[in-house]
């Protein structure tokens, strides 16, 4: 169910990035299609669960922007976020969010950013995210940027 979540989120700050429309609105173009039915759960529709996880994870990463933007943009070698596909841009903004303010372990929560990176990016994209989330969490294991305590 996270990884449907993470999808969402990422969708939602994609339209917001590439659309120009506020995540407020993306949210509501992308939650209308997949509202929660009570009595018949499909396996592509989200229950409350993963709708309040996805929209935290949203305004998570809108209330840290600034931080994340720039702990990503030094993690980066060699590329400005102008080069970057936005998609893969997208996702690493949701996972860079999620690896310093969310309790997430950071092995699933790496695996499920390169698989929606697979699915929705260019063919270098799971490669591209997962180097890039492996030298942000060398960083944040070498001391040099903090994150909250994970669970288990």
């Amino acid at each position: 169910m996270r990884r449907k979540a993470r999808e969402l989120a990422f969708k939602v700050l994609f339209e917001h990035a590439v659309g120009g429309v506020s995540l407020e609105t993306a949210w509501q173009h992308a939650t209308q299609e997949v509202e929660p039915e009570e009595a018949d759960q499909e396996a592509d529709v989200l229950d409350r669960e993963g709708l309040s996880f996805a929209h935290r994870l949203l305004q998570g990463y809108q209330a840290q922007q600034q931080r994340v933007d720039e702990i990503l943009a030094s993690t980066i070698e060699g590329w400005s976020f102008g080069q970057m596909a936005k998609t893969d841009l997208a996702i690493l903004r949701l996972a860079t969010y999620e690896m310093l303010f969310e309790p997430t372990p950071y092995a699933p929560l790496i695996e499920v950013a390169v698989k929606i990176a697979k699915r929705y990016g260019g063919e270098d994209s799971g490669r591209f995210v997962n180097g890039v989330l492996a030298r942000l969490l060398k960083r944040i294991e070498a001391g040099e940027l903090s994150a909250v305590a994970k669970s288990d």
